[in-house]
């Protein structure tokens, strides 16, 4: 995990585009793990610590992209329609936008928080905008840890997001996460596996009513 400072690289930016367009998939590592909702996902094994990346490819109807990407942004308005979250809000920081995110996780585990550097862009691309946000676990003197809850020191998530061509969002994602702790890597696994579609749907369903609150 790095300090905060220098943000993301432009290639970053444009892979999570080129993914979008393009899944890159090489090989049979990348396995198949569900299909529901619209959304595939796809998992590739760590074998050191045998936890999961994991690319996550669909559509989400009836969500526009600018509204997707204002929603995912929106921490404040997240805290309405995220159940899990404990604790959520941002500073900035040597110039980057920090987020410090705590997690509710149920008795007898510690609540996990995660402390990472955000950024989005807007970009176009032949006359096609994509919105991509990129989050990465870093640390800042401002937000220590606390006794209680779990630091999570290792997350990474790459967001794209094009529209379909008719009223609904085309989205790729990329998530990767440790929460450290004595949790079984199967049980994080599943875990993580069936939470990302559930997560996917209650954004769209919450775009639907950021456009009538807006």
């Amino acid at each position: 995990m790095e300090p905060a400072g220098g943000g993301f690289s432009e290639d970053q930016f444009r892979e999570a585009c080129a993914e979008l367009r393009r899944p890159a998939l090489p090989g049979a590592s990348w396995e198949l793990l569900l299909e529901a909702l619209g959304i595939s996902i796809y998992g590739l094994l760590d074998q050191q610590t045998g936890l999961c990346e994991y690319k996550v490819y669909g559509v989400l109807d009836n969500c526009l992209p600018d509204v997707l990407a204002d929603v995912y942004m929106d921490l404040d308005y997240r805290k309405q329609w995220d159940e899990y979250i404990e604790e959520l809000y941002q500073l900035e920081y040597n110039g980057d936008t920090v987020v410090y995110w705590q997690v509710k996780y149920p008795f007898p585990m510690y609540n996990r928080d995660y402390v990472y550097i955000q950024q989005r862009r807007d970009l176009d691309l032949n006359g096609w905008k994509i919105h991509v946000i990129l989050a990465q676990s870093t640390s800042v003197p401002q937000i220590a840890e606390r006794s209680g809850v779990v630091r999570v020191n290792q997350y990474k998530q790459s967001l794209a997001i094009e529209s379909d061509g008719k009223k609904g969002s085309k989205v790729f994602m990329y998530y990767f996460d440790n929460p450290g702790g004595l949790i079984p890597s199967w049980l994080i696994n599943w875990v993580a596996k069936g939470s990302v579609p559930v997560f996917l749907n209650d954004m769209a369903n919450a775009c639907q009513r950021y456009k009538r609150r807006t």
